[in-house]
Order: structure tokens, then sequence, then C-alpha cells
């Protein structure tokens, strides 16, 4: 079996930092065809992004897509909203924990598999402020660990 290509565009390293991500799904997007192009040159940003799941279905909102530069009036509104291709027992799973109190869908990353563009999603829980700086004292405690071990072993 082939192996698969995967070509990474975009990704949100904000909402790792503001959300504990519990589960990840992946979903394709239903793009038109200069937004398709643009992804292709890297032209995407989640970092404002965020789903919403109406009527059954599920739709990513503020996700920029830059116009492709040759798209002249082919191009559409680079921060319209996009239909996300998924299974109706995965939306309707997301749409039941959504119901739950804290939770949140956050697009984690952008990326090419097989030629299509997939959207990886994350089911999220807010952060408090107190989570942040633990996260930040324990990646300075790494850091400062591995800077240790590598002048030791010099």
């Amino acid at each position: 079996m082939a192996k698969e290509a995967m070509k990474l565009v975009a990704n949100n390293k904000k909402a790792y930092h503001d959300f504990f991500i519990e589960e990840k799904y992946e979903a394709g997007i239903a793009l038109h065809g200069t937004e398709v192009k643009s992804l292709r040159l890297g032209k995407c940003s989640i970092k404002e992004g965020f789903i919403r799941i109406e009527n059954g279905e599920a739709y990513v909102y503020g996700m920029n897509i830059s116009p492709y530069e040759k798209g002249n009036i082919f191009n559409k509104d680079p921060l319209r909203t996009r239909k996300l291709l998924m299974h109706k027992m995965e939306i309707r799973k997301l749409a039941g924990k959504l119901a739950e109190q804290g939770y949140t869908i956050v697009p984690l990353q952008v990326y090419f598999k097989d030629g299509r563009a997939k959207l990886e999603i994350g089911l999220a829980k807010g952060k408090k402020l107190y989570d942040k700086r633990q996260d930040i004292a324990k990646k300075d405690q790494r850091r400062e660990h591995e800077r240790d071990f590598k002048i030791r072993n010099l």
C-alpha cells in the first residue's frame, strides 16, 4: 500500500495554549477552485477560527484563505463560512459534547492528505489563567533541564 502523503498548510499553536484538547477529528472542507490553489501555496490562517454545528452540519467560521493572485473574478470571500465534510455520527457526537458546559470545537491544522484538503478539529475545554501559567512553567523547566543536560554532555 502506498504511503500517505501529508502536506501541512496551517497549524494553530494558539489552540494548544488556550485549550485542553480532548479529542481530535479529521474533516474534509468544501472549497471552491481558487481556494484550493491558494491553500496549495500555503496562504491560510486558522488562528481566529472556530466551528459551529447548525442543522446537523458542521461549519468553520473565521478561517482565512487569502485570495489566489491569478483568480480574478473566481475568487471567493477569504473569510466566508465553509462546510465541513464529516460523518453524521461524528457530528452528532460533537453536538452532544457541545451541549455540555465549557466545551468548544477549534480548528487545529489544515493539511493535504492524498490530494484532498483536510481540517483537523479538536473538541476542547478552555484553560484558566493558572493552567496557562502552569504550562509555561513546565516548558521553562523542561528547557532548563535540556540545557543542563547538553552542557554536562559536552
